[in-house]
């Protein structure tokens, strides 16, 4: 085995989208934390889905909601390290991977999630987001479409 078989971090690959719609913004509450934090819908990518697919399926999931992706945005990396990180696996930071999309919703009900990683999906102000805890993903987001607070 070679150096290049192997790395010394983890990697996980998210999606994500951006649904805004009259000046207001759909975010999920992550419950994975101690603290309430607010992230765009999505999640991670299951072995054998696409990006697209994820964002499908995790947008039902957190929000009952259908969504179609207009655009891909952009995607962004961040690192973690070791000793950040929500469930440690030793020594090992994590490289995340967020593939970030535009969106609109098409149809379903808003609903919140039962047994997930996040417990209520709600449309927020644009203009209130100074005030609200964001998750590592909202304002990448907002730059990639070319939108800041």
């Amino acid at each position: 085995m070679t150096d290049l078989d192997f790395t010394d971090y983890d990697t996980r690959l998210g999606a994500y989208v951006l649904l805004i719609d009259e000046g207001k913004i759909l975010l999920s509450n992550w419950i994975e934390r101690d603290e309430v934090v607010w992230s765009l819908p999505g999640g991670g990518v299951e072995l054998g889905e696409s990006p697209e697919e994820a964002v499908h399926r995790e947008v039902l999931e957190e929000s009952g909601y259908t969504a179609e992706l207009d655009e891909l945005l952009g995607v962004f990396t961040r690192v973690i390290p070791a000793d950040q990180r929500i469930r440690p696996v030793g020594e090992r930071p994590l490289q995340l991977v967020s593939v970030i999309y535009r969106g609109r919703v098409t149809g379903g009900e808003l609903t919140f999630e039962v047994g997930g990683s996040s417990d209520e999906a709600r449309w927020f102000r644009l203009d209130e987001l100074d005030d609200v805890n964001l998750g590592g993903n909202v304002l990448p987001g907002l730059r990639l479409a070319g939108l800041s607070l």
